[in-house]
């Protein structure tokens, strides 16, 4: 009897550890260098298509996936969402302590902010691109255009490490990383599969490369090739193949134009492939500008 006690009494300890510790390191993060009050904002959640659902906030893309043996979360915002991305979840009549699986289209603080802390109440697996595994560990100190200057999240280390086309599988669900590099060394996308009584549509969740004033693609030092990688992406994406797409935020998407607050469930209105060549042709000229100004 006195073993369990004790054992419970550890494990109280280490408990509490654990959260002096996050609030140590919370309270040494740096100022955001920008926030964007939409970020913050809350929005209603709601069914996509399929199994697949909206848990976001007004302009962040931060998406749900749910499966009988478990969940899978796709980004989570800034830190502050993490309460709001818990009462999506519970919302739609699931379970926040079911989610197993943690994926993100890129480390920047606006998509991992609230990361450490979803991970640290659910145990779920944190996967991520190989190339950004370092800048999520340092909380975004070693970003090659932000970077520098302290972190601007909680860090989190990586369980697993992808590599473009690998696949993350729960539940039934194959869910296919795409290497999408440039505005990270690491951004990604994800291509799967969901479908409902009446089909099945395939989704992007695409990473789109927009590219930051402060990047010179001529080379950082941080990231010498990040012109050769946005050159690649942009051609990569014209490529693929899907019935519907999203993406890391609200506005490159027009999501606004395609949903409203209390619709009806309406899968179609994501389908958009115009709206997707449109969006890659004004990212393809403003690259095609920077490049005049690389140096």
């Amino acid at each position: 009897m006195n073993f369990h006690k004790n054992l419970l009494s550890l494990t109280m300890i280490a408990t509490l550890a654990a959260g002096i510790s996050q609030q140590t390191v919370a309270q040494q993060l740096r100022p955001l260098p920008y926030v964007n009050k939409e970020w913050s904002k809350d929005y209603p959640p709601f069914r996509i298509a399929g199994n697949l659902y909206f848990v976001g906030t007004y302009d962040l893309g931060i998406y749900l996936i749910t499966t009988p043996q478990g969940h899978i979360l796709i980004n989570t915002g800034t830190a502050d969402s993490e309460p709001l991305i818990k009462a999506h979840v519970k919302k739609l009549g699931f379970q926040f302590k079911d989610i197993r699986v943690l994926l993100t289209t890129h480390a920047h603080y606006d998509h991992v902010g609230a990361m450490a802390a979803i991970k640290r109440q659910t145990n779920a697996r944190m996967l991520i691109n190989a190339k950004d595994a370092a800048v999520l560990a340092d909380g975004g100190n070693s970003d090659y255009v932000m970077g520098g200057k302290g972190s601007t999240f909680l860090p989190v280390k990586a369980d697993r490490l992808l590599q473009d086309k690998d696949t993350i599988q729960l539940g039934g669900m194959i869910i296919t990383m795409l290497h999408h590099p440039g505005h990270t060394p690491g951004a990604s996308s994800f291509l799967f599969d969901v479908k409902d009584s009446t089909r099945t549509y395939k989704v992007l969740i695409a990473n789109m490369p927009s590219i930051l004033d402060e990047t010179n693609l001529a080379g950082m030092p941080r990231y010498p090739e990040v012109g050769k990688d946005y050159a690649y992406t942009l051609q990569a994406m014209k490529g693929l193949q899907f019935d519907l797409w999203l993406s890391s935020h609200a506005s490159q998407f027009d999501f606004h134009k395609k949903h409203r607050p209390g619709a009806p469930y309406n899968p179609a209105a994501f389908k958009d492939r115009t709206g997707y060549d449109a969006a890659l042709k004004e990212l393809q000229a403003r690259y095609q500008q920077k490049l005049k100004t690389a140096r």
